[in-house]
């Protein structure tokens, strides 16, 4: 990197923490200078300005609405994980959340669902597509996958009030007591972006789970897709506690089943 890279990216830090400092001053919805005022603020080009405005813009901290300027961004959705002996424990995260139920079906499992859910391809599984919602507004989509025989009496108002995993042990007797997650990073695809309410290939989350119960068997494989611009993951780690083997899930909490 030559001197005038250096230069540039160091002037577009100082840019980004200038504009950081004026967001956490602000409260979401409050407008902040034209770019002309702040180019002239900062004595930066507005190139350089408009480099560090999109990569908060990217980032879901501003908000740019044609015609009007740039505004601070809704406050995003925190879950934070915390560790113990036990592996993780996922206090409530923020907001009230909500379901929508987009698809609800029986249907066979296929060769992937079916084999991670130890099922034959032709074992039926319940399917579940649901717009998750906090505060009325889109935050996921998730895609649910229960093996039929563990829930034959499953209902589509289960799956859009009250927790899931509360219906599962009051109603069909089946508790769930592990659970493996990945989390990664991806882009939301046109039909997603329309559920959501983003622009195509907006950045988001993918999540991963497979769930088991008590008695070791698979209860669901879960995948959601999350706003990046509106979710965000915080962990508490105790660096003290021994390493422990995968956590097990609190329905009310955990990333991907949050609570109606």
């Amino acid at each position: 990197m030559n001197a005038g890279e250096s230069g540039s990216v160091l002037k577009r830090e100082r840019v980004r923490d200038h504009i950081l400092e004026l967001i956490e001053s602000l409260h979401p919805g409050d407008a902040i200078p034209s770019e002309r005022s702040l180019c002239a603020t900062l004595e930066v080009s507005r190139p350089t300005l408009r480099a560090a405005v999109d990569e908060l813009v990217a980032a879901g901290l501003l908000v740019r609405e044609h015609g009007r300027g740039m505004f601070v961004a809704p406050e995003k959705i925190t879950q934070e994980l915390v560790s113990d002996s036990q592996g993780m424990i996922l206090p409530q995260a923020s907001g009230t959340w909500s379901s929508r139920l987009l698809e609800f079906a029986t249907i066979t499992a296929g060769a992937r669902v079916g084999r991670k859910l130890r099922l034959s391809p032709a074992a039926g599984i319940v399917y579940a597509a649901r717009l998750r919602l906090v505060d009325g507004a889109p935050m996921a989509i998730e895609h649910l996958h229960i093996p039929a025989e563990l829930v034959p009496r499953l209902t589509a108002r289960e799956l859009e009030t009250g927790d899931l995993y509360e219906h599962l042990r009051e109603r069909h007797g089946v508790q769930v007591s592990e659970a493996t997650q990945t989390i990664e990073p991806t882009v939301v695809s046109q039909a997603e972006a329309g559920l959501l309410g983003v622009p195509e290939l907006s950045p988001a989350l993918l999540f991963e789970r497979h769930t088991s119960d008590t008695r070791g068997r698979p209860v669901e494989y879960v995948h959601s897709i999350y706003r990046g611009d509106r979710y965000r993951i915080v962990s508490r780690l105790s660096l003290n506690a021994p390493s422990t083997s995968p956590s097990t899930p609190r329905a009310e909490a955990t990333p991907g089943w949050h609570p109606v």
